[in-house]
């Protein structure tokens, strides 16, 4: 009786420390938060899609190697909370259907964080959805279409200024140097389709008396330069000025073309173009062209984010790559950056969005970015450069 009262004690004490341990875990299982998508101990992992190759390929490579540029200065100085940044990028070459098969696998297998500089208006459009649908941040879009501002979207933010500012911007410069009758030439797909209605919106804001009015409309196909139809329907309206809502290879050509026929008005780009692609494409040829700028010139080192951009560049060894798209991608990496550190250490989707909406007037080295619950567009910054006759573009 006493060796078996011995042996039932001793199990019963290790019965109770098996409970003790089982209810250890429990807790400790209990008291631990399930660590958010895309978000490890030492990565967070943000997807992209853009234009890797193809006609508008520039583009997507400048947007991409800006923001790597300040994501990878980020992660030397030990990321964020201890956090390194990854940017995965898959190519869509500028057509929406890649978009979506982009966004599918970035959400649903990467299982990356956030999507992250998508690179045109028509890829945005068609990825858009798909995120609202997943819940996954959708930051800084290389578009400045207002159908993606309006309606506004919880989980869309934007870091540039829209076509809406660029086109108001133009026409009233057109008024101002005192042309009037105004040709429009487009992409026909959602990116064009938002550049006209932003030129149409701004001539009916103008004075009844302005005299500035629309007299052509002429689209082209995304990714061409077969610009003939174009051509032929923009020149026999005589227009003073020409506004050009497509990419640097077809305004290339029609900006050639049209000099070729002796055209003399004066033709206006929005920032989409793909400012030092263009230059390069028209050269001297190109002098006077005017683009509108949502971001500060890249080579302005009087602004601190310029100055910052370019000593990163030149120790990459890349100093004479500075590019309107990389200067994007760089102050489109730095909001990003910023929201993360509001973030804190306990990241969720859910609460970078929070912390990325209390972002009110926050400098990022000269370039002012401010959001809000009810605004998630974070500049209206916009002003006006133009190709010289040694085919560099100056402000």
């Amino acid at each position: 009786m006493v060796l078996h009262s011995g042996v039932t004690r001793r199990r019963f004490a290790g019965l109770l420390a098996a409970c003790a341990v089982v209810a250890s875990g429990a807790a400790s299982a209990a008291n631990t938060t399930a660590a958010e998508t895309g978000v490890t101990a030492d990565t967070i992992l943000l997807g992209q899609s853009a234009a890797l190759t193809g006609s508008t390929a520039v583009l997507g490579k400048q947007m991409n190697s800006g923001a790597r540029l300040y994501f990878d200065y980020i992660n030397q100085q030990g990321g964020v909370f201890g956090r390194k940044i990854e940017l995965k990028a898959l190519d869509d070459a500028y057509e929406p259907d890649d978009a979506i098969k982009n966004t599918k696998k970035l959400i649903e297998e990467d299982r990356v964080f956030a999507l992250f500089g998508y690179v045109g208006t028509p890829t945005s459009q068609a990825a858009v959805p798909l995120a609202n649908q997943a819940r996954v941040p959708f930051f800084a879009p290389f578009t400045g279409a207002q159908s993606l501002r309006d309606p506004r979207s919880r989980y869309v933010f934007h870091v540039r200024a829209g076509y809406d500012e660029e086109t108001a911007a133009i026409v009233r410069q057109i008024r101002t140097t005192g042309l009037k009758r105004v040709a429009v030439v487009y992409n026909d797909d959602a990116y064009g389709k938002a550049g006209i209605a932003g030129v149409e919106q701004a001539i009916k804001s103008l004075p009844a008396d302005s005299g500035v009015k629309l007299v052509a409309q002429e689209s082209v196909i995304r990714n061409t330069v077969e610009i003939g139809d174009a051509m032929q329907g923009a020149m026999k309206a005589s227009p003073d000025a020409i506004v050009l809502i497509s990419a640097y290879r077809t305004v290339g050509a029609f900006v050639k073309e049209a000099l070729r026929r002796g055209y003399s008005g004066q033709f206006y780009n929005v920032s989409f173009v793909g400012t030092q692609a263009l230059a390069k494409e028209v050269g001297p040829q190109g002098s006077g062209v005017i683009i509108s700028q949502v971001m500060p010139h890249p080579g302005n080192a009087t602004l601190p984010v310029v100055r910052e951009y370019l000593r990163l560049l030149q120790a990459s060894g890349k100093q004479n790559e500075f590019d309107y798209a990389s200067i994007e991608g760089f102050i489109a990496a730095k909001a990003f950056v910023e929201g993360l550190r509001r973030t804190g250490r306990d990241v969720t989707r859910e609460k970078f969005i929070t912390a990325v909406e209390s972002m009110r007037n926050v400098d990022l080295g000269g370039f002012i970015v401010q959001y809000s619950p009810d605004n998630h567009v974070g500049s209206k910054f916009v002003e006006m450069t133009i190709i010289n006759s040694r085919g560099v573009v100056i402000r």
